[in-house]
């Protein structure tokens, strides 16, 4: 009888360990909401990438991903997260001075953006250029630059963001900075009477403009490619600046306490391969960061005479002291 019960118990024992064995780790992602929406690359991210994984990939999403790090950083010890995707190089100094992050390891030999940055915390997925955006029906001759925006009739109007609410916004705040330097508050005085409203958000914005509320909305280069491939409209065109465009990179980086690190770097190299990279430009809307066909939507999008761009640091010093002389500029 005792024999047939330890038999019994060491049975369970070889059953149980394949059964275990078996279970999927679970890799969870924080972002921005869309993202991981329906409409956004993340779901069809998730499905490529557990054909391979042997895991369970989960979005957790964010209003933003300064959201989504906040929330991290709130959590402490007790946050599940091994990836926070969507930090953009404007705020990226949030991330590198938390030690909330470990180095990627990920080769970056595939990689292309449009200038030299790297990061050992942060792998590029994306990138983009702000921009403002016309109906080319309507607008036929837009301004090619700060200075001719600021010299439109009194009756052009512009729609921009906050820059302490929405990317786009903050984004322009430092195009002009650096397109200017220490006379963008000029610049924003010569602009202001052009702005009908500054909105808290990029689609309080957007879709003001769809509703012809202005001539010209603050947005990014790609939004043509949008109107183009799904809604098959033409209208929409990207206004090229002689001074240039500010460049914004999205990346993403594993979190220090991660207990899935391996499978973490993992899901890194898979973003940045070219299956992955596929799906990027027709569901984020922003450039691939490797050599792929683009699909034809893009064909005809402006190419920036330069690329503008901050290091993060400075960014970081100065961001609060830019934003404050900006608001009193346009007051």
């Amino acid at each position: 009888m005792i024999k047939q019960f330890f038999a019994a118990i060491l049975l369970s024992l070889i059953f149980a360990i394949p059964a275990h064995s078996q279970e999927k780790s679970i890799l969870t992602i924080y972002t921005y909401d869309s993202f991981s929406s329906e409409w956004g690359p993340g779901p069809a991210l998730k499905t490529e990438f557990e054909k391979t994984c042997n895991c369970t990939l989960k979005w957790v999403s964010a209003s933003s991903s300064i959201s989504a790090l906040r929330k991290i950083q709130l959590e402490g010890d007790k946050s599940k997260a091994d990836i926070l995707l969507g930090l953009d190089s404007s705020i990226i100094s949030k991330g590198e001075t938390t030690s909330l992050f470990a180095n990627h390891g990920v080769d970056e030999n595939d990689i292309m953006l449009p200038n030299d940055w790297r990061s050992d915390i942060f792998i590029p997925f994306d990138y983009g250029y702000f921009a403002f955006i016309y109906n080319s029906e309507k607008l036929k001759n837009p301004p090619s630059s700060f200075v001719e925006l600021a010299n439109m009739g009194d009756d052009f109007k512009i729609l921009i963001q906050d820059p302490r609410s929405s990317t786009p916004g903050f984004g322009l705040m430092l195009w002009l900075r650096a397109a200017y330097g220490e006379k963008s508050n000029e610049m924003w005085a010569n602009i202001a009477p052009h702005i009908i409203t500054v909105t808290r958000s990029w689609g309080e914005a957007y879709s003001l403009f769809l509703k012809d509320e202005a001539d010209m909305v603050l947005s990014y280069s790609t939004s043509p490619a949008y109107h183009k491939f799904a809604e098959d409209d033409e209208r929409y065109k990207a206004a090229n600046f002689t001074e240039g465009h500010y460049l914004q990179i999205e990346v993403a980086g594993i979190l220090a306490k991660s207990k899935n690190k391996s499978l973490a770097k993992e899901f890194l190299e898979f973003l940045i391969s070219k299956k992955a990279q596929e799906i990027i430009p027709t569901t984020n809307w922003m450039f691939p960061v490797v050599d792929i066909g683009l699909p034809e939507s893009f064909d005809g999008l402006i190419s920036p005479h330069d690329v503008l761009m901050f290091d993060g640091k400075e960014i970081e010093k100065n961001s609060q002291k830019w934003i404050d002389e900006m608001f009193k500029s346009i007051e």
